[in-house]
């Protein structure tokens, strides 16, 4: 061999040979450190909701007495503060305990490997609202999107064409939720904030929302007005009638507030009083709808027999 000639074999440094699994994990808890809440920057368009419920009394009693014992995730800004990836419920309970920092760990992240991992580190939570789903599927896909995967949110999730795995068929395989569930979801999120709101109340069913969601903006304002009049919130078949018009270019105000008026059949015999002693002093002959007006004009000439009669004793 020819003296000085390189091999061009890089052989692996003493320390890393005999790194230690122990050696391993100090270096994994040097990443792991108390950082100010004041340096902690909330995750841009978070999707899920922190909230001021009993579960949040008892994380901060929690935290009172023991401190945060599962540390947040965080990654490191370009400008020198910290995102919070991770944990927003913690740094809350944080903030109500009166603490000034967050055990956080730092993690080196992109944005996109960041919203896969705060969407993934979520979507464990017990109870999620049909908006957090949406947002965050909606989010997940886009970023896998980004990173070349396969996640075009406009082509059916059932195309037996596309070779190989696509992004919902991977979030699928970690949610629970099925592809067509998943696009289903991300459909709530054209949905107008008042009407995902009473998606998020169970006012609205899921199916009938994700239809509703085909509607244009002005269009799901005009429902909600035809809502709140008749009292009512559409039916599946109701809201696929809907869309149906709508894209046929036939849906006017005129039509939404037609639809919204029809009987529904689970609606038929739905009394407007549950108590019996009301119901049975009722009329069969008053039409449905009108019970309420017929028992306030009932008490009306009640209280006017009342005040004449004290009128007659003085």
């Amino acid at each position: 061999m020819t003296k000085g000639k390189r091999t061009g074999i890089e052989l692996t440094a003493y320390d890393d040979i005999f790194e230690t699994d122990e050696s391993r994990a100090e270096a994994a808890l040097s990443k792991i450190r108390d950082i100010p809440l004041a340096e902690i920057d909330e995750f841009p368009d978070h999707p899920f909701k922190v909230l001021m419920d009993e579960d949040m009394e008892q994380l901060v009693d929690s935290i009172k007495r023991s401190g945060v014992m599962t540390p947040a995730t965080v990654r490191l800004k370009e400008d020198g503060r910290y995102e919070l990836i991770s944990g927003h419920r913690r740094k809350k309970a944080c903030e109500l305990a009166g603490l000034e920092t967050l055990k956080c760990e730092v993690k080196e992240l992109t944005r996109d490997e960041a919203i896969i991992v705060m969407v993934e580190s979520n979507l464990q939570r017990t109870t999620i609202l049909p908006s957090e789903k949406a947002f965050a599927y909606k989010m997940r896909l886009e970023a896998m999107n980004r990173q070349g995967e396969r996640s075009d949110l406009t082509s059916s999730p059932l195309d037996n064409k596309l070779k190989g795995t696509t992004s919902a068929q991977q979030i699928s395989q970690k949610s629970g939720d099925s592809q067509p569930q998943i696009y289903r979801y991300i459909r709530l999120t054209e949905l107008v904030p008042e009407i995902l709101q009473m998606v998020d109340e169970r006012q609205i069913a899921f199916r009938p929302a994700v239809e509703l969601s085909y509607l244009t903006e002005g269009q799901q304002y005009t429902l909600l007005e035809a809502m709140e009049y008749n009292d009512a919130t559409p039916s599946l078949a109701q809201a696929i009638k809907m869309k149906k018009f709508m894209q046929d270019g036939k849906l006017t105000n005129e039509v939404i507030q037609s639809i919204m008026q029809e009987e529904k059949p689970n609606q038929k015999e739905k009394p407007a009083f549950k108590d019996e002693r009301i119901t049975k002093l009722i009329p069969k002959s008053i039409p449905r709808g009108q019970e309420t007006d017929f028992v306030v004009k009932a008490l009306e000439f009640y209280n006017r027999h009342l005040q004449r009669s004290k009128d007659r004793e003085r």
